[in-house]
């Protein structure tokens, strides 16, 4: 079965040298978290094979600190993954049907709802938030409903808030 795995960007900065959100970066815990998530993903046997990026900093930051334990992935920077909704984060993941693990790099809310979205709204409750560095891996089952197999999030391997 194939496999998709939506990883939130990690934590940024509030704010940008220039005060544009497009251009916030990773602070000095998202880059740790972010290189921590793509350990834990690697460990895991889910490296992804083809990655999506949305272009904005602390996107581009996130995979960057991930990529080293993930090293054979194609990647594409795709525009229309900045602050995507649900139904544009589905169109780029349905865009790539010959991936066997997609990872799409991207932010809230739109991979919070798309996560609710392909669980059913969540019957089992392990959704309730996509904190910054989390990964939600899901089987996919052609017509049929997502699979939650892992909601994976830094704090749960020593990351996060010291």
């Amino acid at each position: 079965m194939p496999h998709l795995i939506l990883f939130r960007h990690a934590k940024a900065e509030a704010v940008s040298d220039t005060g544009r959100d497009f251009e916030r970066g990773l602070n000095a815990r998202g880059r740790r978290d972010a290189a921590l998530m793509g350990e834990v993903l690697a460990r895991a046997g889910l490296a992804p094979d083809v990655v999506l990026v949305s272009p904005a900093w602390r996107a581009m930051q996130t995979w960057d600190a991930a990529r080293p334990a993930l090293p054979a992935a194609r990647v594409e920077v795709r525009p229309e993954l900045y602050l995507a909704s649900l139904e544009q984060l589905a169109a780029a993941a349905r865009a790539e049907p010959d991936a066997a693990r997609l990872m799409i790099v991207a932010h809230n809310p739109g991979l919070h709802e798309y996560a609710l979205d392909l669980s059913g709204d969540d019957p089992e409750g392990r959704l309730p938030a996509f904190p910054t560095a989390a990964a939600a891996v899901f089987e996919l089952n052609g017509a049929g409903p997502a699979r939650l197999l892992h909601m994976l999030m830094a704090r749960d391997h020593g990351g996060g808030a010291p």
